[in-house]
């Protein structure tokens, strides 16, 4: 039958697939094992095949045919290996030939146990009695097997399995396997996915699905308490019929098939009292009925209560076997029905789900893909170190033969730049594009300075805070036309502040007239950076482009072309301190407009240089980046607190100007400098007075970031000191308390290289 519905075409078999939960709109998840019994579920012994996969499967009818499960009775010792249920043994015994034990006894209260029973005799097996709690039960019995009725069985022997059992008789039965069925839960944890709780049905003495049951959905056979094969195989028809005519399909009508039909007939039993030893409900998590007892006498009575007071159906089987007869037994000591006691309804997963098929493909490399720059195989050419920053790959620095050491590289790297001209890659960097009538004013609000009268063809620096006042991240952002910006994020910062910028268009302004995408894998960005940077692009640009001073001053911003005809983007803006540019071209030029822009500074010795340069001059420069905007820093304590506009709302303008982030003797960037040139300071020191005890009372703030300076010949810092501008000039000591240093430094500006800023309007 399987081969011929695989064989289908309409027809999707998915074996080795558990639906694990329903949801609403008939949408089911189903996870399937694809190679989990060919490695044991660990990874790398599958071949290219995936592990499992993680099925939404949209629906508009669907047919529970998810049967039931056996569970077992409560008696003396029943955890003894050797006993097992029933219909597991049966199984052993019919699909795989393997016999439980070479003595088994099967003890039961329903006409399931006596299936067992008869199927192992046929195979061979002895069974030494047929145990049933119910008396002058009318069924044929196997041959040569001892029935015994109205009994039961109180405890068992055995030590590393079990040896034997006793009766409530006292009589005492060698054995080396036990089967127990305790009667046959309906599976209706599907059926309870949305909210619907099932009612009891004392006939078949399990819960069968009623109340709301997931839409479209047709539940039959033993999953519906229809346990008389007959029954399954009519309600499979008429489902089947009325889901084909729901859907538009024809139909034909079926022929009832013959079937073995054997009545089911129970009267449940689910623990023997007489039983004075530990008796198991739930196996897994060590439930027994005392545990139960004395859960009632501790008040603990309902169903949600006893749950939780004796991790009852908690186990990764989710109480499968178990809860039924735990209800069962609690119901018995409180003195109510089953109806009465009622049942938890459960939840998804019907079975456990690994995280990692929620994840599919996103792990490993997919979980976080490394992204390169679009100058990455130049930079591979040309030996760079790489270095991960943020989910980006970027040169760390360019060594060149005879250098062995990385600070032979990156003071190259600063001197050659700050003396005639370097070429970065900082494509990385957040790019947001921006438009649309009310672009201006949008982008007005997320900044704390003013952003409205910034002319076309102007950058600005833009500093933008959360809803606490304090600094979220900051860039440039340039104005290209009338209502269009491209606005500049922190390369670690970049999701997030896109992600803060659809809350505010979608959420806090819905009715500005703006769109925004970002745009950072769309173009190719290089800072210029030296004195020469100017002479540089000169050599690129097409005809009619003017780069002088008058022309194209300090934050000038406009498209030109470049190479006979290439569309770029120019931005006179600086990150090292010198004349700078950055030029930006479609990424598919990427790597052409490096070879291009090293071919042109030849004859100015143009070198490329990698973020450890770039942080060396940012430094120097007394720029703040990631490590000072670290979500704890207002932008008084950056020294910007001039920058808030007093003439317009703002986010964060209100929290901003809390007592606490604007007072004076509070924390302010400055430069830091050792006494001694020949000590190297480390970020994360904190800042003692010459004679201070070294402890946190006493703390006057931390180093942020450190860098040699090259130019200065001295280990420099940033960091935050309280009461920092009226400390200039004086010492203070750098403690690092990891690294076991004391240093005396100096607190200066931050701006080691041309305070002034004579060199950016060069």
């Amino acid at each position: 039958a399987c081969a011929e519905l695989t064989a289908m075409d309409n027809v999707m078999m998915m074996p080795r697939t558990t639906i694990y939960g329903a949801y609403d709109h008939g949408v089911y998840g189903a996870l399937e094992r694809i190679t989990d019994h060919l490695n044991d579920g660990e990874d790398g012994d599958g071949g290219d095949q995936p592990r499992q996969i993680l099925w939404r499967i949209y629906s508009r009818r669907a047919v529970l045919a998810a049967g039931s499960i056996e569970r077992p009775i409560a008696f003396g010792h029943n955890d003894r290996p050797g006993i097992m249920l029933a219909g597991s043994v049966r199984e052993y015994a019919n699909r795989y030939a393997v016999a439980a034990g070479r003595r088994v006894i099967v003890f039961t209260n329903n006409n399931d146990g006596w299936r067992t029973a008869h199927d192992l005799r046929s195979r061979g097996v002895e069974v030494a009695a047929l145990i049933d709690t119910r008396s002058d039960i009318d069924l044929p019995a196997p041959a040569g097997v001892r029935v015994i009725q109205g009994s039961a069985i109180t405890d068992t022997k055995g030590r590393t399995r079990v040896r034997s059992i006793t009766l409530m008789s006292g009589e005492e039965l060698a054995c080396d396997s036990v089967a127990v069925s305790g009667g046959w839960s309906p599976t209706v944890h599907l059926t309870c996915h949305h909210r619907g709780r099932p009612k009891w049905d004392a006939s078949i003495a399990g819960f069968i699905p009623a109340g709301e049951i997931p839409p479209g959905m047709d539940v039959i056979g033993a999953a519906a308490g229809k346990m008389a094969t007959s029954e399954a195989l009519q309600g499979g028809i008429t489902a089947g019929t009325s889901a084909a005519r729901d859907l538009g399909g024809k139909t034909v009508k079926m022929a009832m098939p013959d079937c073995e039909d054997r009545a089911f007939g129970i009267d449940p039993v689910w623990h023997i009292p007489s039983s004075r030893a530990r008796a198991w409900v739930d196996f897994q998590n060590d439930v027994t009925t005392k545990d139960i007892r004395q859960s009632h006498l501790e008040g603990f009575r309902s169903v949600e209560h006893l749950k939780r007071y004796t991790t009852l159906g908690m186990a990764t089987d989710q109480g499968k076997t178990a809860n039924i007869p735990g209800l069962a037994v609690m119901a018995e000591i409180s003195g109510k029905s089953m109806d009465e006691v009622g049942t938890t309804i459960f939840r998804p997963p019907y079975t456990p789900v690994p995280i990692g098929a929620f994840a599919g493909r996103g792990r490993g490399p997919d979980f976080m893909p490394t992204r390169i720059p679009p100058s990455h195989r130049w930079a591979e050419e040309r030996g760079a170190v790489f270095v991960e920053t943020g989910l980006w790959l970027r040169a760390q620095w360019y060594p060149q033969p005879g250098e062995t050491h990385w600070r032979e590289s990156v003071d190259r790297e600063v001197i050659a730049t700050r003396s005639s001209v370097g070429i970065c890659d900082v494509s990385t960097l957040g790019k947001i594009d921006i438009k649309g009538a009310d672009a201006g004013e949008f982008v007005n609000r997320v900044y704390a300075n003013g952003f409205a009268k910034l002319p076309v063809g102007k950058v600005r620096y833009g500093l933008m805070l959360r809803d606490d006042g304090f600094v979220m991240d900051d860039g440039t952002t340039a104005r290209m036309a009338e209502n269009h910006f491209i606005m500049t994020t922190t390369t670690a910062n970049a999701g997030g502040v896109y992600r803060h910028l659809e809350y505010c268009r979608q959420c806090l302004w819905p009715e500005l007239d703006v769109a925004l995408i970002s745009a950072t894998d769309q173009s190719a960005q290089f800072a210029v950076a030296g004195p020469n940077s100017r002479r540089l692009l000169e050599k690129i640009v097409d005809d009619g482009v003017d780069l002088s001073n008058a022309a194209f001053p300090f934050m000038a911003c406009g498209a030109i072309t470049i190479c006979g005809g290439v569309e770029a983007r120019l931005f006179r803006i600086s990150f090292s301190g010198e004349l700078a540019y950055e030029l930006a071209v479609p990424a598919r030029f990427g790597d052409a407009l490096a070879r291009v822009l090293m071919q042109a500074g030849e004859e100015f010795g143009v070198t490329p240089y990698g973020t450890e340069a770039l942080n060396v001059m940012r430094i120097e420069k007394g720029h703040a980046t990631a490590n000072e905007l670290n979500g704890q820093t207002s932008a008084h304590h950056l020294g910007m607190g001039r920058m808030l506009s007093p003439n317009k709302d703002f986010i964060g303008r209100i929290m901003a100007h809390r007592p606490e982030l604007t007072r004076g003797d509070g924390i302010r960037l400055v430069g830091l400098k050792p006494v001694d040139p020949a000590k190297m300071l480390s970020a994360g020191a904190h800042f003692l007075e010459a004679d201070a005890p070294s402890r946190a009372s006493h703390d006057l703030g931390w180093m942020s970031s450190v860098a040699y300076s090259p130019i200065l010949n001295s280990s420099i810092g940033l960091g935050f000191v309280k009461n920092g501008y009226e400390r200039m000039n004086s010492t203070v000591r750098a403690v690092d308390f990891m690294r076991g240093t004391d240093i005396e430094v100096e607190i200066t500006s931050p701006h080691f290289i041309d305070p002034e800023g004579r060199r950016l309007h060069d």
